[in-house]
């Protein structure tokens, strides 16, 4: 018996943003102002996922308040997307938006395991309250849902620790969720089961719900300028992708606060 959910459960958004009918990966806009900067990102389906999600997004940085502004459309509807900012903040890493060329097994999806390397493991999860650290990659009840007609908005002020607001470089917002069958929902029927999911030891959640549905780059600064160091959210830090090497740490952040668990309680409420 197929199994069908409305629920989202991945990580990530962040995290994405890419100019809509453009080619991936477009930068953002920097408009410098001392201690107050601000960002224009747009976000799209660079990897050719087919989810037809787009969406813009303004951050403003002041000081080390950071307030996050996003707004998109052609979401699944009455789905919670999962959205987080990846990357790295160290001075040797160059992640970029993953493209269909990602699509290792040609299967005509970029999965969560297939961008990672391309865009980097979670820096902020995007959440719409309390924690905002990696280990919250996986809150599914704490991320913004998508309305019936498929609009998302999400808007949040998070307060990073002192000096953090100096180093946001070299990343990515990635958006997760998309319905890849058009019957406005997460199920098995269209691309099957999660291998993103499964390997946290979460059975049953829809390959749809874990895909990443947009991605964007906030600044397009060579690896060079990049300072180095992690950046702390106040509710946890977070670090770079070399403390626990490539895929490992999103996996690792992310089932480590109970992300598995999350996933399961919510999918276990919407399932039909």
């Amino acid at each position: 018996m197929r199994t069908t959910t409305k629920a989202l459960v991945t990580v990530p958004a962040a995290l994405g943003l890419a100019f809509f009918g453009a080619s991936a990966a477009s930068a953002a806009s920097l408009h410098d102002h001392s201690a107050n900067r601000t960002f224009h990102m747009k976000l799209a389906d660079t990897m050719g996922n087919k989810s037809g999600s787009k969406a813009e997004a303004t951050i403003w940085v002041k000081g080390d308040a950071l307030t996050v502004d996003i707004n998109g459309t052609g979401f699944t509807p009455n789905s919670p997307h999962a959205q987080h900012f990846h990357g790295s903040f160290t001075d040797n890493k160059n992640f970029t938006c993953p493209t269909s060329s990602a699509d290792k097994d040609n299967d005509g999806q970029v999965t969560v395991e297939e961008g990672l390397p391309m865009y980097g493991d979670v820096i902020l999860s995007l959440t719409t309250k309390g924690d905002t650290s990696p280990k919250s990659g996986l809150a599914v009840d704490r991320m913004p849902v998508a309305d019936a007609q498929g609009n998302l908005h999400y808007k949040r002020t998070i307060q990073l620790s002192p000096g953090a607001g100096e180093k946001l470089r070299n990343l990515h917002i990635v958006q997760h969720g998309l319905d890849a069958n058009g019957n406005h929902k997460y199920d098995m029927e269209a691309l099957g089961e999660s291998t993103f999911a499964k390997s946290l030891g979460v059975s049953g959640i829809p390959e749809e719900a874990t895909n990443p549905a947009t991605c964007g780059t906030v600044t397009g600064a060579a690896a060079g300028a990049m300072p180095t160091g992690g950046v702390e959210t106040g509710n946890g830090s977070t670090q770079g992708p070399e403390a626990l090497g490539a895929i490992g740490l999103g996996v690792a952040a992310l089932a480590g606060a109970g992300g598995a668990m999350a996933y399961r309680r919510r999918v276990a409420a919407t399932t039909r």
